[in-house]
């Protein structure tokens, strides 16, 4: 129950945020719900994939902070509706 809380707050924080730096936290809610569910499932196997998943979350934080700060260098915002893909010249 907890577990399904925590990732629907996750899933919800994806959909509604318009800052990149609040959509990773979002992402992070969502792998900490299921290391929540992967650690009570009581097997040693669970808790080995639990460390999986914290070795990509510190990974995907890693590489998210490194895009972002780019994204914001290159275009001033970090909000994600305001960002203009197209290549400025």
């Amino acid at each position: 129950m907890t577990a399904a809380l925590l990732f629907g707050l996750g899933v919800f924080g994806v959909l509604r945020r318009r800052n990149a730096i609040l959509l990773l936290m979002a992402v992070e809610l969502m792998l900490n719900a299921v290391n929540l569910v992967l650690v009570t499932a009581g097997t040693v196997t669970g808790q080995v994939f639990a460390l999986f998943v914290i070795v990509l979350a510190a990974a995907e934080v890693g590489v998210g902070l490194a895009l972002v700060l780019r994204l914001y260098r290159l275009r001033t915002t970090v909000a994600v509706d305001e960002i203009d893909l197209a290549e400025k010249h």
